[in-house]
């Protein structure tokens, strides 16, 4: 199991898929699920992140690499930093 410290713009797009990809393939315990979805919700900056993967708007991409662009797409319209470069 990945630890995930540091805020969003400390992260690679590619560092950031895997805490997704854990998230949506259900990696380890329930607790480490709960953990990894609450640091997912802070680091996006929005507190309905989770609508993102659970909840999917009609014809979103609900993969991680579609989460990965809706979670750019908002915080780029809302002001936010985005991901460092590799």
């Amino acid at each position: 199991m990945t630890r995930f410290p540091g805020s969003l713009p400390e992260y690679t797009e590619s560092s950031f898929l895997k805490l997704l990809e854990e998230i949506c393939n259900a990696v380890g315990t329930e607790q480490y699920q709960d953990q990894l979805l609450e640091r997912f919700i802070e680091m996006t900056g929005n507190p309905s992140a989770s609508d993102w993967i659970y909840y999917p708007e009609d014809g979103e991409d609900d993969s991680p690499k579609g989460i990965l662009k809706t979670v750019k797409d908002w915080r780029m319209a809302n002001g936010f930093p985005g991901f460092k470069e590799p």
